[in-house]
């Protein structure tokens, strides 16, 4: 483990975090199975788009969440600003909800699909902002 990842995990480890904060260990096996749902959704509604059974419109919110979704731990642990992390967990949730929302007409399907990835964004939401309030400098 790099000395970089082992200071962010210790500075991480140092915020005051709600009591509802899952254990860390969490994290990767809910992250392994959501990544391989936003894979397989994500890639089908690329890959109608490619074959114009669907508008470029509608893969626009599926291709901004990913971008949201992969500038997250860099911000958090990168750059370890917890307010520009919860302006991007904001912007992920919007993405997503925009995402399923353009889908729900065509691809019922990826909908349903992605709820477990809704879910935890929805909860992710809610624990960063909770730690960004918990955390926020005085004054």
């Amino acid at each position: 483990m790099s000395m970089d990842r082992q200071s962010s995990i210790a500075w991480y480890g140092e915020l005051i975090k709600p009591w509802f904060a899952p254990p860390s260990w969490v994290f990767a096996p809910a992250w392994a199975v959501l990544y391989t749902i936003i894979a397989v959704s994500f890639g089908y509604v690329l890959v109608q788009c490619f074959k114009e059974r669907l508008p470029w419109r509608v893969f626009l919110p599926f291709a901004l969440n990913l971008v949201f979704n992969f500038a997250y731990s860099p911000i958090q642990f990168g750059l370890r600003n917890n307010e520009l992390a919860s302006v991007d967990v904001l912007l992920l949730l919007g993405t997503l909800i925009w995402a399923l929302a353009s889908a729900w007409g065509p691809l019922r399907w990826v909908v349903y699909a992605n709820l477990p990835y809704l879910a935890w964004v929805c909860f992710a939401t809610v624990l960063q902002l909770t730690i960004t309030w918990l955390n926020r400098s005085p004054g």
